[in-house]
């Protein structure tokens, strides 16, 4: 296999971890449907910063550290959940309100975009990605690993820019046909909370019987 075949591969394999539903896409969706177009491109933003950093990860070796030493990846897994879960049962406490000048006592743009990046870093199913793909694909054969690491993070951040970043601007519309309906806008919200809390709870389960 040449090097063209392994990207294409690593691709496919990309495409297929950031279309499936998860906590990443469940936090842009909450955030664009309670905050609008910017607020979710903002946490889209943070998510990819959080990708590249997690390419970086691969390339210095973080998945050769936590296949040797794999009892820091359990409390790895609880960490990430946890936080994820305590996102979600904020956003099924609150109460949020949507206006012409933005969601009441909304979090801002900033504030999403660093959650974003947190979210990604933590999420233990972006690091099970790691410790299973990077390996197959970071090779010595094919030039310098960070040069590989480079192109391999630019794919993940325009990927994610493409999925993530459509489907803020889709939700994102769709905020102005809730400002004239704020019970509709905090159903959303808590809706968005439930489906982060059980999917954070789901992932540490996959993760930990799978480590």
């Amino acid at each position: 296999m040449d090097y063209a075949q392994n990207l294409w591969l690593f691709f496919i394999l990309l495409l297929g971890i950031i279309v499936v539903p998860g906590m990443d896409m469940l936090f842009v969706l909450a955030n664009a449907l309670t905050g609008g177009r910017d607020r979710g491109l903002a946490a889209t933003g943070g998510i990819m910063l959080g990708g590249v950093v997690h390419t970086l990860n691969g390339a210095i070796g973080v998945g050769l550290l936590m296949h040797f030493v794999p009892i820091l990846f359990k409390p790895l897994l609880i960490v990430g959940a946890a936080y994820m879960a305590f996102i979600g049962i904020t956003l099924m406490r609150s109460s949020i309100t949507v206006g012409r000048d933005g969601p009441t006592g909304s979090r801002s743009a900033w504030k999403a975009f660093r959650q974003g990046a947190v979210t990604c870093l933590i999420n233990p199913k972006a690091y099970l990605f790691i410790l299973a793909v990077y390996p197959q694909f970071l090779k010595p054969d094919y030039g310098p690993i960070w040069m590989q690491a480079m192109v391999m993070g630019v794919m993940a951040a325009l990927t994610q820019a493409a999925i993530y970043g459509g489907l803020a601007i889709t939700a994102g519309r769709s905020q102005q046909m809730l400002v004239a309906n704020p019970r509709a806008t905090a159903l959303a919200g808590r809706a968005a909370g439930l489906l982060l809390f059980a999917v954070s709870v789901f992932t540490a389960w996959e993760g930990l019987r799978a480590a």
